[in-house]
């Protein structure tokens, strides 16, 4: 499973905004690294449609081909294009369990789903990209449930914000989908209409 495994702090400040969550270090420093980090670069039309793009890319920890797939069948479906590439990213297995309050990143929720804490609908799935749909339920296996990570999550569960599309039950550590997000629902900093344009070019 090919996936970016450098220094996401970088990558945050190269972009402007932070793909953790709660990054201390994107705090402190909010320009981009290196030596002329603080400069203010000439932005091109196509530079900001392919800043955006690689905020969504990080943001979601998916590659290159994965993400173009993922357009590529947002583009076919009924509705706006960056709305629904957006849902399709959201619907993610690994995304959903972050969402939920049970990993603290994105990265650690895909590290607990590749190692198979998680069931869906009872049964054992171990693949990050899984795509929920509306009414699964997500269960963290019985014997993982005294693990340390989900001894935390359910400690500091009241601390995250779960969104209305989902259902958190910390204790049960269960998580019930609603229903897909809709944009409105989604709260990541990206303007995906500025993808769309990227790709349209294409």
């Amino acid at each position: 499973m090919a996936r970016y495994t450098g220094p996401m702090t970088k990558k945050s400040r190269r972009l402007g905004v932070d793909l953790v969550g709660g990054d201390k270090a994107f705090e402190r420093r909010p320009y981009p690294p290196g030596m002329h980090g603080r400069g203010r670069p000439k932005e091109s039309e196509y530079l900001l449609q392919l800043r955006e793009k690689q905020k969504a890319r990080y943001a979601y920890g998916v590659l290159e081909k994965q993400f173009s797939l993922y357009y590529k069948e947002a583009s076919r479906r009924p509705g706006k294009t960056g709305d629904n590439l957006l849902i399709i990213l959201e619907s993610r297995l690994d995304n959903v369990v972050y969402r939920a309050g049970l990993a603290r990143t994105r990265r650690q929720a895909r590290q607990l789903v590749v190692h198979g804490h998680f069931t869906v609908n009872g049964i054992k799935v171990n693949i990050p990209s899984y795509r929920v749909s509306a009414h699964d339920v997500i269960d963290v296996r019985p014997k993982s449930v005294e693990m340390t990570p989900f001894i935390i999550a359910r400690e500091t569960h009241s601390e995250r914000v779960v969104p209305a599309w989902l259902d958190a039950l910390p204790e049960r550590l269960r998580i019930l989908v609603h229903q897909l997000p809709t944009r409105a629902q989604i709260d990541t900093q990206v303007a995906e209409h500025l993808i769309v344009e990227l790709y349209s070019k294409n």
